[in-house]
């Protein structure tokens, strides 16, 4: 394992719905949004400015951004460029993150299946004859892609077949998971070689770390067991931590503690702790790694000013040492209170000053 050092105590991030910045900044999020590089750069640059507007007082966006030549956003989360590769039709919407739609193989093709060459298979073809004329511009490249992860893309070619074969009949999606992971590791690797980061697409957090971590997106696994967990896709992650470093697993779900001593025998140098786990049990399986602690995008939008202050109180209280700590709430709608985001920040700065740092 690797330690991860903070660029602060007690790092905090948000991350908006694309409802959010639609509306608030008039962002399209097209296939343009995306593949090209002119828009890419151009709505970057609006979005920095609207995050200082927005909550320059805590640090966040910069007060008179500068194009720069950005591979893909840094300021929404969801991927779309593993399932494309792997075959999946994408629908893009003005609003709404990149959705791709369901492909039904066979267990035939699901048996006999080889991941593509990521350098000739759209859209990274395309976007690297994109990211090579922007390098030849400006002389260096930023950002990177959510590379998603193995139930994730899975299911988007396996359906609901896949949690009845991981019980019945592991071998096939065992076989087709670890295509999976090679396509998902060569890819995440091409693009630190490019830019220096992987991750900060998935969760922004890995912008505050040093070194910047690799985070393997693990939406799904509360869908399954933890000894499901441990038979079926444990080992595949452990051969993708042998590759890429330092290695982070991304929890959103509820209950991590559940998966937390097998996240261990990975090993983790980071951790997503979904809202609805516990943090200090979290704490106790993964003594070394970075937490970040997750608020709930829900109740941010819907809750009261003193619920938020509450739950954000409940996880630093709950986690013990706020070393290795940092806490975010992602994809945030569009109506979250503005007063809702002014209070976490409140209530991390109050933190930070009660120890000191």
């Amino acid at each position: 394992m690797m330690s991860l050092t903070a660029d602060q105590f007690l790092p905090l991030e948000f991350v908006f719905n694309p409802n959010w910045w639609n509306k608030n900044a008039g962002i399209k999020f097209d296939s343009t949004f995306y593949m090209d590089a002119d828009t890419r750069e151009k709505n970057d640059q609006i979005m920095r400015r609207v995050l200082y507007e927005k909550l320059g007082n805590f640090g966040f966006g910069e007060k008179n951004p500068q194009l720069r030549p950005v591979i893909g956003s840094l300021f929404v989360a969801g991927g779309f460029i593993i399932p494309a590769m792997l075959g999946a039709q994408i629908r893009f919407s003005d609003a709404e993150a990149p959705q791709p739609l369901p492909v039904t193989l066979t267990k035939q093709q699901i048996e006999s299946f080889s991941h593509p060459v990521f350098r000739e298979t759209w859209p990274m073809s395309e976007l690297i004859r994109s990211w090579d004329a922007q390098e030849n511009k400006y002389g260096y490249l930023v950002g990177d892609l959510n590379t998603d992860g193995l139930l994730n893309a899975a299911y988007h070619f396996y359906g609901a077949d896949l949690f009845t074969d991981l019980l019945e009949e592991p071998d096939r999606p065992i076989r087709f998971m670890q295509e999976i992971s090679d396509l998902i590791v060569e890819t995440a690797s091409y693009i630190q070689h490019r830019t220096g980061s992987y991750s900060i697409s998935v969760n922004r957090m890995a912008a505050h770390l040093n070194p910047t971590p690799f985070i393997h997106a693990n939406c799904s696994v509360q869908m399954i067991s933890p000894r499901i967990y441990s038979r079926c896709h444990l080992a595949i992650e452990q051969k993708m931590a042998e590759r890429i470093q330092p290695f982070g697993i991304h929890h959103c779900g509820i209950q991590m503690e559940r998966y937390a001593a097998e996240y261990a025998k990975v090993p983790t140098d980071f951790c997503d702790v979904g809202w609805g786990s516990d943090p200090m049990k979290c704490r106790e399986a993964l003594p070394d790694s970075f937490l970040n602690l997750r608020l709930s995008p829900i109740r941010m939008l819907r809750n009261t000013l003193e619920e938020i202050i509450a739950d954000t109180e409940y996880l630093l209280n709950r986690v013990g040492s706020l070393d290795r700590v940092g806490i975010c709430c992602i994809n945030m709608d569009y109506g979250t209170p503005e007063e809702n985001l002014f209070a976490v920040c409140q209530v991390v700065e109050k933190y930070r000053k009660l120890s000191g740092k």
